[in-house]
């Protein structure tokens, strides 16, 4: 339990513990091992099984997708109990090692080693901030920002950013147009600062 929350970290009599696991199999493992843990009922021993990822939008043509990003590729984080010893339980251990794609716990001596309270913090608010609104990926201009164009009509143009929208992913650049400065929209995806 932290000092700063009234929250828990981890359920009673448990502690979190990172699993290695194939890559781009990480939900796979995740949802085979909550349904193997609902059907043996293991729900006193097995708690939260968590793949940590990030919602990003991304905008193309004017069309905006949200895509995920897992932040700790090839790892599954498992809220469980271990036996007085450390151990693993065997019914775990085999619940565990029986599933496809799971490779073995971060462990020292054969026993899994429990995550340190400030790798769980970390873990645990980068899962809650994947439930907020996902950032628009790649949009990191402000104003006054140099710019190149390098794509559309105004193509090869250099100018000064004035404002951003990051809701739309447009950036109001000024140009010079004939000899004076026109404020001109174009998409993030459409230029790139000039060093």
């Amino acid at each position: 339990m932290t000092k700063e929350s009234s929250t828990p970290l981890c359920a009673p009599g448990m502690s979190w513990y990172v699993l290695r696991v194939a890559s781009n199999k990480e939900d796979q493992v995740r949802d085979t091992l909550e349904r193997k843990v609902r059907i043996e009922g293991m729900d006193e021993r097995v708690g939260r099984i968590l793949v940590p990822t990030l919602k990003e939008k991304r905008m193309k043509a004017g069309r905006v997708k949200v895509h995920e990003r897992k932040l700790y590729p090839g790892y599954v984080f498992v809220e469980m109990s271990c036996e007085s010893d450390g151990s693993v339980s065997e019914q775990v251990w085999f619940l565990v090692k029986e599933t496809t794609g799971v490779g073995d716990f971060i462990a020292s001596d054969g026993k899994p080693i429990s995550m340190p309270e400030h790798e769980v913090v970390g873990m645990l608010a980068a899962c809650e901030e994947a439930e907020d609104q996902p950032a628009l990926s790649g949009l990191d201009f402000k104003k006054g920002d140099l710019v190149k164009i390098i794509d559309g009509t105004f193509e090869s143009y250099e100018g000064e950013v004035d404002t951003v929208d990051e809701k739309r992913g447009i950036v109001t650049v000024n140009l010079t147009i004939f000899g004076r400065a026109t404020p001109v929209e174009v998409e993030y995806w459409q230029m790139e600062k000039v060093v």
